[in-house]
């Protein structure tokens, strides 16, 4: 069965290495992520021939009603093999880096991979809360122990939003056990229990503040830009390119279709909050000199514009959301790999102090310029597509509404080319001049992520095709 071996793979694989030493962690966790690849890859082919076939329910917990029930609809193909991209660019990037306790270190990340792919497989809330909290709680311990200096402050901060925000959830899932008639934790259960409208709408505060502490969307957003900056660089990398989606995806996956008419009566205010982030970020984000921070910001107003979409309730905006969801994941990966070959390079952040370094390293100059144009939406990269149909989405629900929202085009143009030609252009300095160019696995990753930014830019048709089953289903909900 592709999709538990999906899951079990990382586990497994995370488990043992935790017992390895030498290079035996970094080996096993390359080996693991390819076949985690392999195996994702075969069920996007089985996804388009046989769907069902990919779903499975098995007995877990009888006396609460909960069971292993996991299952592939295109957009958890989309995501999983979103995961599983990224974990690998992850491990291939550093592989020639060293770490301290290097076993605990993929030991975590690999945990950290197999609840990410329970969060989107899981047809079981209860089973989809425990991925949820299997996913976060080795983030926990590698921002903790191989973070910056104000690690454990920040850490603290990370862990109490989202903490508060899994009680919130656990508490509405709970409710919504009650209330299903066979006390049963069935994704069908929920979907069919057609609650009034008065507790619908308080059960959608109860889920929407936890998915969108994920996101996260303003004004639950300040633990990110702290986070970002003292995590280590490769789990940056999976909290901004793939963990950041467990909020969208919970919105889409659970809280459209559980209280569609919560989400009605709400929708205005969840996009209006959205908007708000997408402006407020990116201001903030121009006036930033550390590059981490201001990645980390420019993926707030992102993130906001995928969840306004999401309430925009049409099919362009639904198509778009998810399939950004996979570009805005590979593009901000991307990113994140480019600023830790500079930090390994430099060990500086502050975007002052650098200048002049395509005059010392061309080809990774030539990658942060093609990942630039593609994160600001630019016509023939993977991210202009899912943009355009966003905006569309959100100009047939409120034009005056989309207006404002794309007021972020602008302000992305503005902070990520003046990252640009702070970076990369202008006159060098002595600690500049010493930039060696890309190694051969950095050169490898960066080759990946332009592939997909260009053949998706220009081929999009596979994509949309994936996420279309999606969006008809949740379009009947919502």
């Amino acid at each position: 069965m592709l999709t538990v071996l999906l899951i079990l793979i990382p586990l497994v694989t995370g488990l043992i290495t935790f017992g390895l030493k030498g290079s035996g962690p970094k080996v096993l966790g390359l080996i693991s992520s390819l076949a985690s690849l392999a195996v994702v890859i075969g069920a996007l082919f089985q996804f388009r021939t046989a769907p069902d076939a990919l779903h499975l329910v098995a007995p877990w917990i009888p006396q609460l009603g909960a069971q292993f029930n996991v299952g592939l609809d295109g957009m958890a193909v989309m995501l999983c093999l979103l995961t599983n991209i990224a974990f690998l660019l992850v491990f291939i990037t550093i592989y020639n880096r060293s770490y301290e306790r290097a076993s605990s270190f993929y030991g975590l990340m690999l945990l950290s991979q197999a609840g990410l792919i329970g969060v989107f497989t899981a047809y079981d809330a209860m089973l989809f809360y425990v991925f949820w909290e299997l996913a976060l709680i080795p983030v926990y311990f590698l921002c903790s122990m191989w973070g910056g200096e104000k690690r454990i402050p920040v850490t603290f901060k990370f862990f109490v939003y989202t903490f508060a925000g899994s009680l919130l959830m656990l508490v509405g899932i709970i409710y919504l056990y009650l209330q299903s008639p066979d006390r049963s934790f069935s994704y069908t259960t929920f979907t069919n229990l057609n609650l009034p409208v008065q507790e619908q709408s308080w059960l959608f505060w109860l889920l929407f503040v936890a998915f969108a502490i994920k996101m996260p969307i303003f004004p639950f957003h300040t633990w990110q830009p702290d986070t970002y900056e003292q995590s280590p660089t490769p789990v940056t990398m999976i909290l901004s390119g793939v963990m950041v989606k467990m909020g969208l995806f919970g919105v889409i996956r659970w809280l459209l279709p559980v209280v569609p008419q919560g989400a009605y009566m709400w929708a205005e205010v969840a996009m209006v909050l959205s908007v708000i982030g997408i402006i407020y970020a990116s201001c903030i984000a121009i006036v930033q000199t550390d590059i981490k921070r201001l990645i980390a910001y420019s993926s707030i107003a992102h993130v906001g514009l995928m969840c306004a979409a999401i309430f925009a309730n049409n099919e362009q905006s639904l198509q778009g959301i998810q399939i950004q969801m996979f570009n805005h994941g590979i593009n901000i990966i991307g990113l994140w790999i480019v600023v830790e070959i500079i930090q390994q390079r430099l060990n500086i952040k502050n975007m002052d102090e650098m200048g002049g370094i395509a005059q010392y390293a061309p080809r990774l100059s030539i990658f942060l310029v093609i990942i630039a144009l593609a994160n600001i939406a630019l016509p023939l990269t993977n991210g202009f597509i899912g943009e355009f149909l966003m905006f569309s989405g959100l100009f047939q629900y409120n034009f005056w509404l989309m207006g404002v929202a794309g007021l972020g085009i602008i302000l992305a143009a503005v902070y990520t080319l003046n990252m640009v030609q702070k970076v990369i252009f202008g006159q060098g300095n002595a600690l500049t001049a010493t930039t060696v160019d890309l190694q051969n696995t950095e050169l490898v990753a960066l080759s990946l992520i332009v592939g997909v930014i260009l053949f998706l830019g220009v081929y999009p048709k596979p994509m949309l095709d994936l996420v279309g089953s999606t969006t008809e289903l949740v379009n009947k909900v919502f």
